[in-house]
């Protein structure tokens, strides 16, 4: 089963931007659904990105469209997030998730029930 570390975050002024990363252990010749959300404190968990693991149909959340940007490198198996122009909003914990993709649709769900691996999380602090 696949596995996923994600790095990248840290703290940062609003306006500021940052890469996010999550490495999959292996895809095993597998394509994944991979996505990215995130969970402030007290709030329910939100997708924010998401796309196939081998690209080609970006989805993002409507709270971050135009400010986020999600890509893959397959030879690396890792998924990037950039975010830009961060806001205070925007802290919370990021977390990456993958789903075996059985039947190939046109996109990646947004829904964190669809996703079935985790990785740890990476918190992103944004300071006003």
């Amino acid at each position: 089963q696949v596995q996923l570390v994600e790095s990248g975050g840290g703290a940062v002024q609003a306006g500021g931007s940052l890469r996010l990363s999550c490495t999959a252990s292996t895809y095993s010749g597998n394509t994944y659904c991979m996505a990215w959300f995130r969970q402030a404190p007290g709030k329910e968990r939100e997708g924010v990105a998401s796309d196939f693991s081998d690209g080609g149909s970006a989805r993002y959340g409507g709270s971050v469209k135009g400010r986020f940007a999600i890509s893959q490198d397959s030879a690396k198996n890792t998924i990037y997030l950039e975010i830009n122009s961060l806001k205070p909003e925007d802290t919370a914990i990021y977390y990456c998730a993958a789903a075996r993709v059985v039947s190939r649709g046109e996109i990646c769900s947004l829904a964190p029930d669809t996703y079935g691996t985790w990785g740890q999380g990476t918190q992103v602090t944004v300071s006003s």
